[in-house]
């Protein structure tokens, strides 16, 4: 995550303890917060009916989300952060954010079976952190995709920028037993092919990828903090579909798809402006063009069976996240905009399932990392 959201973390952890405030009868002290209570927060506003659910609970800071071959669910985590720091000496730090701490391991991905089961499948990837006077607002995997059966994940905690020495942003594939096969150094990358229009006060030398997909044998993945779309080949290769900056400037852009042409949407900066994030159009020989506007602090993005486009929200209607303001706005191809579903919990990740459900990592920042983070699913009648 780009460090201009980590700086709302003050705004953000008042935010939290007022929407799950005890009432005067609690006064001895808050119950519990539980998975229930969080996603009654939750409301649909379709002309059909629609199921929603908890499919999932007990996440640490979950971020993107993919359905696998085997039918499960597969879910990045930011994990839970970590003691160890760098030095000035060692590397450069945002200032403002850090001091970082992590940990080489940490950062997790989760398997989600039929019976709502969830598997650690590794943890074995770095988890890190901003100081605890922002928040410790945890980054770690950001993304999942397969190739065939073939599971790969990104990272977005790694590298001495954010405080784990000896290690580095990357794609890499992961075995069946949990085992992580490194594929490409994005740090390595990143630091070689700088954008055009880098944010000087907002730089993080090891990036923040934040989503990736696969296409035709490749993986394809956003990172907001320098602003670029690249392509990763298995063989490491790594090659810039478009430099996002050089014609928007420091957008932060984040949620990627694929409908015939490459889809970003875009957080922006804060503190928030309702209506300030859009949706681009990247061809595959890198052509940007704007297609939709009015949008705001833009997670998640999917197509569904009719060619309709969701755009997942963070937050609406206040300067920094807020718990209960995310949402779900539908796009149909003529252009028309409704807002489906809204009092979504910090949520920073969206994917359609094989059975056409709707699913969306809930309380996916900002919480302690003590287990609260989880995934509803939607029945919209796709």
């Amino acid at each position: 995550m780009t460090h201009q959201m980590r700086l709302v973390a003050g705004a953000l952890a008042f935010a939290i303890s007022m929407a799950f405030a005890p009432t005067p009868a609690s006064a001895k002290g808050p119950a519990p917060i539980s998975a229930a209570d969080i996603a009654s927060l939750v409301s649909v506003h379709t002309a059909q009916p629609v199921t929603m659910s908890i499919y999932a609970t007990g996440l640490l800071n979950p971020r993107g989300l993919k359905f696998g071959p085997d039918g499960n669910l597969y879910v990045a985590e930011g994990g839970s952060g970590g003691n160890d720091s760098t030095t000035p000496l060692q590397c450069t730090q945002v200032p403002s954010a850090g001091p970082y701490t992590g940990s080489p391991t940490g950062g997790r991905i989760s398997r989600i079976d039929r019976f709502h089961v969830r598997t650690t499948v590794t943890d074995g990837f770095p988890s890190s952190q901003t100081n605890p006077g922002l928040g410790s607002l945890v980054s770690g995997v950001a993304d999942v995709a397969f190739i065939g059966n073939n599971l790969y994940a990104i990272t977005a905690g790694s590298g001495c920028s954010h405080g784990v020495i000896g290690t580095y942003n990357e794609v890499a594939l992961v075995s069946p037993d949990g085992s992580i096969h490194p594929i490409a150094n994005l740090s390595a990358y990143q630091m070689s092919h700088p954008v055009q229009n880098p944010e000087p006060e907002d730089f993080e030398p090891d990036g923040t990828w934040y989503s990736m997909i696969a296409l035709r044998g490749d993986l394809y993945a956003v990172e907001p903090n320098h602003g670029e779309l690249v392509r990763i080949r298995l063989n490491g290769a790594v090659s810039r579909v478009a430099d996002i900056s050089a014609s928007q400037g420091h957008i932060v852009p984040t949620a990627l798809a694929y409908h015939g042409n490459f889809y970003v949407g875009n957080l922006h900066t804060f503190p928030i402006v309702d209506g300030s994030s859009k949706i681009l159009k990247i061809t595959p020989s890198g052509q940007v063009r704007t297609v939709a506007t009015g949008l705001t602090t833009v997670l998640g993005l999917a197509f569904d069976r009719h060619d309709r486009m969701y755009v997942l929200q963070n937050t609406t209607g206040y300067l920094f996240p807020t718990p209960g303001a995310g949402s779900v706005v539908r796009i149909d191809p003529s252009g028309l905009q409704q807002t489906i579903i809204t009092g979504l919990v910090l949520p920073t990740g969206m994917t359609f399932g094989p059975d056409g459900a709707l699913y969306i990592s809930n309380v996916g920042l900002g919480f302690p990392p003590i287990g609260l983070g989880q995934v509803l699913r939607f029945d919209l009648g796709n």
